[in-house]
C-alpha cells in the first residue's frame, strides 16, 4: 500500500482520471492563518478544499472528533469522490495535517486508494510547479462514507489499556506539552499525559525539505522513543491530527496493528477524572 506520493509522481498524474487532489491544510487553535484563503490564493491545480477544520462532529464536545457517517459522506461527496477515486492529500501547515485527511479516507473507506503528497505544498511550490486560484468547484460523487470503527480507538479503550497494559500509546505532541511544562493552546485544559505513554514530537519525523523521513532513520526515532514494536500501538496527540503522521510514519516502518485515539488530549486532558502524568515518563 503507498502512502506517500512524490511530488514528481504527482505532476505526471494531473488530469488523469478519477484522480482527486485535496488539501487538507489545518492549524493549531489561536494560529493567525486562514487555510481556506489560502487554498483560494495558491493551491495546486485541480484540488479541491477538504476544510478539515469543520469535518468533525457537531455534536461532540471534544474539538475534531470524527463526523457521523451521513456526514462525511455529503463532504466526500461535494468534493467529487467516487468508489473508484484515487486520492492524494497534502498541507501547507506546520502541523503536517494531510496525515488526518490521510487516515479519515481510508477509515470512511472512501475512494479506492489515499496516499500523501510527501513535502505537500511547500515543497510543490519550492520546485517551481504550476499552482492555480480561487475556489474549486467539483462535480458531485458518489462515494459513501463508513466508518471502520476497528481502527478507531476511545476513551473507554484507553482507560482500559491503563489496567491491560495490551498496547503501548505514542503521544505526538512537543515535549513541553507531554511534561506539562507547556500550556495546552485550548483554555481550560490540564497538561501532561497518558500514565504510561511515550512521547515523539511528530515535527521530529520530517526532514528540512519537509518529507518524512524514511528506513533505518525513522525507525531510530521510534526506537530512541522507547517504541515496543512487539506490540499493538495506539497513537495520540492534542487532537487526533498529529497522531495521524505517527500512525502514517511505523506503516511504512511496516507496522500495521496501530490505532489511533481520535479523542487524544483534548479529550483526556478536559475529563477531570481521567489520570494524568506530568515529567518526561
Amino acid at each position: 500500500m503507498t502512502i506517500f506520493v512524490t511530488t514528481d509522481e504527482l505532476a505526471e498524474q494531473l488530469g488523469t482520471p478519477n484522480l482527486v487532489i485535496l488539501d487538507a491544510s489545518l492549524f493549531l487553535p489561536g494560529t493567525p492563518r486562514d487555510p481556506r484563503a489560502e487554498f483560494e490564493a495558491a493551491h495546486i491545480p485541480g484540488a479541491a478544499y477538504l476544510d478539515l477544520p469543520t469535518l468533525n462532529d457537531p455534536d461532540d464536545p471534544t474539538p475534531g472528533m470524527l463526523p457521523p457517517d451521513a456526514m462525511m459522506t455529503d463532504r466526500a461527496q461535494a468534493l467529487s469522490i467516487h468508489p473508484d477515486s484515487r486520492i492524494i492529500v497534502y498541507d501547507n501547515s506546520p502541523t503536517h495535517s494531510a496525515a488526518r485527511g490521510w487516515w479519515m479516507m481510508r477509515v470512511y473507506g472512501l475512494g479506492a486508494s489515499a496516499a500523501i503528497l510527501d513535502g505537500g505544498l511547500p515543497k510543490w511550490v519550492a520546485e517551481g510547479r504550476a499552482i492555480e486560484s480561487g475556489p474549486a468547484s467539483p462535480t458531485r460523487g458518489s462515494a459513501i462514507a463508513r466508518l471502520d470503527r476497528t481502527q478507531v480507538r476511545t476513551k473507554a479503550d484507553l482507560i482500559a489499556n491503563l489496567a491491560s497494559g495490551g498496547a503501548q500509546v505514542i503521544d505526538a505532541r512537543g515535549a513541553g506539552r507531554f511534561t506539562g511544562a507547556e500550556a495546552e493552546p485550548r483554555p481550560g485544559m490540564a497538561s501532561g499525559h497518558i500514565p504510561g505513554s511515550r512521547n515523539l514530537p511528530s515535527s521530529a519525523l520530517f526532514d528540512a525539505d519537509n518529507r518524512m523521513k524514511q528506513g533505518d532513520e525513522l525507525r531510530r526515532l521510534f526506537v530512541e522513543a522507547g517504541t515496543d514494536f512487539d506490540r499493538p500501538i495506539i497513537t495520540s496527540c492534542g487532537s487526533g491530527v498529529t497522531a495521524a503522521i505517527l500512525l502514517a510514519g511505523l506503516e511504512t516502518l511496516g507496522k500495521t496493528d496501530v490505532s489511533l485515539y481520535d479523542g487524544s488530549w483534548s479529550e483526556w486532558g478536559f475529563d477531570p477524572a481521567t489520570l494524568k502524568a506530568t515529567g518526561a515518563a
